[in-house]
């Protein structure tokens, strides 16, 4: 029989395993956070591309919301490839409709591909000018024509990171908010934009 000296040495050598594996699985989970900058609102107008025929129109103002992404390898494998094969940014706007007077929220799910590891890209959103007008009743596209952006961050289906303007975490959820898919939000390939400042945005995948 082995002495009781012995056993505890054992047991403590399993605890301080245990306690570094441990350790070890916090760290790398901490690892894979995102690391998102908060919503930023600008203003676009419609584009005028050079090479066609010149007909006279004047250009209305598209709202962009764009947000900064970073996110560190989740595996080993995306360690070894520096890529991320998928990376879906949920994207979730509300926008107070002139006609109910109450908050409408506009959804949009993105599905980015070939994602570099630890490196920022940016993803966005857009309302067109008639979207805006219709919801707002301005042409104004401004910070000021919706109430609360929010994004959330996902690798293979598992939440990686989220931001929102303002309020808690997942007011998107609210009951108080009417949804609808009458009033689009675009992704950027949807749009004029689509292939502007290319290197900036991450790649959007087709849907099909």
């Amino acid at each position: 029989m082995k002495p009781a000296s012995f056993i505890a040495s054992k047991l403590a050598l399993a605890a301080i395993v245990a306690a570094v594996f441990g350790l070890s699985g916090v760290a790398h989970a901490q690892r894979s956070k995102a690391d998102i900058s908060e919503p930023v609102f600008d203003s676009l107008p419609s584009p005028q591309f050079e090479g066609t025929k010149n007909k006279s129109f004047k250009p209305k103002d598209w709202l962009e919301v764009e947000a900064g992404i970073s996110i560190p390898a989740t595996s080993r494998e995306q360690e070894t490839v520096g890529f991320i094969d998928q990376v879906t940014v949920k994207w979730y706007v509300a926008v107070k409709d002139k006609a109910t007077r109450k908050n409408v929220l506009l959804t949009k799910d993105i599905t980015h591909i070939n994602v570099p590891v630890g490196e920022e890209f940016f993803s966005s959103v857009y309302l067109s000018p008639n979207t805006l007008k219709r919801l707002t009743g301005t042409d104004r596209a401004s910070k000021g024509a919706v109430e609360v952006v929010a994004l959330e961050v996902l690798v293979n289906g598992t939440k990686v990171g989220e931001a929102t303007t303002k309020f808690d975490s997942g007011w998107w959820n609210s009951g108080n908010l009417s949804r609808t898919e009458q009033f689009p939000l675009l992704s950027k390939d949807k749009t004029p934009f689509k292939n502007f400042w290319w290197d900036r945005y991450a790649e959007i995948q087709e849907e099909r």
